[in-house]
């Protein structure tokens, strides 16, 4: 199933690599940001959040139960609104094309590397808890889809 959503992640970087050009684009009515921050950011999360789990210890894996998570992996969407960047994953005043482009090609390289991981590799989300492997695929795939739904929003 991961390496199913990990083709997922990979067709939704794909529509990533499709918007960079629109980077600039804003419509207040959909959100405060640009289209380059919803990149920009969506593409930092997957890059900390594979790189977390290279680096994780397997053996220092615990699940835990977490209802939240639970609801909303089911339905399978973030609300807007709702959440707050932590600062590691915010953009930059100035977004270029250049480091969209860098950051587009280290997500492509990070997926492939998260692929032959444990399945207890995992990831600490500050709301969601410790989430396996399978789950951490899960969320990248969910978070993706949540800007590039913005990013779909704020062109039509």
């Amino acid at each position: 199933m991961g390496i199913n959503r990990i083709k997922i992640i990979t067709q939704l970087l794909s529509e990533i690599e499709g918007n960079i050009s629109n980077k600039d684009f804003k419509k207040a009515s959909v959100s405060q940001s640009t289209i380059g921050w919803q990149l920009d950011h969506a593409l930092k999360v997957v890059n900390g959040i594979c790189g977390m789990m290279v680096n994780s210890n397997p053996e220092d894996y615990k699940a835990d139960f977490n209802p939240i998570r639970i609801i909303l992996f089911t339905l399978g969407f973030i609300p807007r609104g709702r959440g707050k960047a932590p600062k590691i994953v915010l953009p930059p005043e100035v977004i270029t094309e250049d480091d969209l482009l860098k950051q587009l090609a280290q997500a492509k390289i990070n997926l492939e590397a998260i692929k032959p991981l444990p399945k207890t590799s995992y990831f600490k989300h500050f709301l969601f808890g410790t989430l396996s492997k399978k789950q951490t695929i899960r969320f990248i795939e969910i978070h993706t889809k949540h800007h590039l739904k913005i990013v779909r929003d704020i062109l039509n």
